[in-house]
């Protein structure tokens, strides 16, 4: 694959669709609704986890340990958010960072015959690729990747219907209302705080189906994949695309994958093969932090010159402009 292709396939892996849910399920939290989630992660890692420990473990179909892992991600919304919506927004944000963290440590170090701490859960993934249609990988991925991204990509197409239908209805203008004046839209007569605990909910349940695909892509489950790292890359996906657009979180982690892809392959092409960048400046070790300062360079441009996203509505999303 040359230097343009790379971007593409990486944009397009199952990685990025993992990222991509999880970010659309942000967009629900923050761009809709005005929700702090800073522990996306945690509803990832309990989706993934539920699926692959009730199949690994307990030979559960499939299907039904998809079912579980959302009943989970459901569970954990309650869980956080029947304390902390009827607070300020910050105690979400700090609830939430916090059990993200808390579930990952959990993951590594306790019931290790289940979970088996670093080495993660693996095992998993025979009833799904005993499905699979494909005969043969193309495009550069394998059949079973192709499979993945297939069942990937229509669930981010359904998901974006989905939304795109609940932000149109009655409840999407009331999430809305939230965001920009709560108090407004309680003195109407709305319990607020339902529909927080509701788009928490909804918001996660598509943050693990994130994981479902994040761990059906690795064909492993390991606790490291979802640290804070996965929450901050899936709201800069959000940024970048411009929250309180349905198709934003698509657009955006595909330009962040593809962009990230893309400096990778040139800046080793500039050290290696072209020799233009001599190794005393810049050597193999440093293109993956360099490649992220260059990204964070053109995320701080962004802010400044269009804080919105690139498809974002800078009046729909001043929260604080009452």
């Amino acid at each position: 694959m040359d230097l343009l292709t790379i971007p593409l396939h990486d944009a397009f892996a199952p990685l990025a669709i993992s990222f991509v849910l999880a970010a659309m399920g942000l967009n629900i939290h923050y761009g809709y609704t005005g929700l702090l989630n800073f522990g996306q992660a945690g509803f990832a890692a309990v989706g993934a986890y539920a699926m692959g420990v009730s199949i690994a473990s307990f030979d559960i179909p499939f299907l039904l340990a998809v079912v579980l892992g959302v009943l989970f991600s459901i569970l954990l919304a309650l869980l956080m958010g029947i304390p902390t919506l009827r607070l300020r927004a910050d105690y979400l944000a700090i609830v939430t960072i916090a059990v993200a963290e808390v579930l990952r440590l959990f993951f590594t170090t306790s019931y290790k015959e289940y979970f088996h701490a670093r080495d993660g859960v693996s095992g998993f993934t025979g009833g799904f690729r005993d499905v699979n249609p494909y005969g043969s990988g193309a495009l550069g991925f394998s059949r079973n990747d192709l499979w993945v991204m297939t069942v990937g990509w229509a669930l981010v197409a359904f998901f974006c219907l989905l939304t795109w239908l609940l932000v149109r209805s009655p409840w999407g203008r009331v999430l809305k209302s939230i965001r920009e004046d709560e108090d407004a839209v309680r003195s109407l007569g709305k319990n607020v705080y339902y529909y927080k605990l509701q788009a928490l909910m909804l918001g996660g349940v598509i943050g693990a189906f994130g994981g479902f695909i994040g761990a059906l892509g690795l064909a492993s489950v390991q606790p490291d994949s979802y640290n804070l790292d996965f929450t901050f890359i899936a709201f800069t996906m959000l940024i970048l695309g411009g929250a309180a657009r349905v198709l934003s979180p698509v657009v955006g982690a595909v330009l962040f994958w593809g962009l990230l892809s893309f400096l990778q392959t040139l800046l080793s092409k500039l050290i290696g093969e072209w020799g233009v960048i001599p190794e005393s400046i810049l050597n193999s070790e440093q293109i993956g932090n360099v490649r992220f300062m260059v990204v964070g360079l053109s995320l701080m441009l962004l802010m400044i010159y269009r804080p919105q996203g690139i498809f974002g509505d800078k009046k729909e999303l001043a929260i604080d402009a009452r």
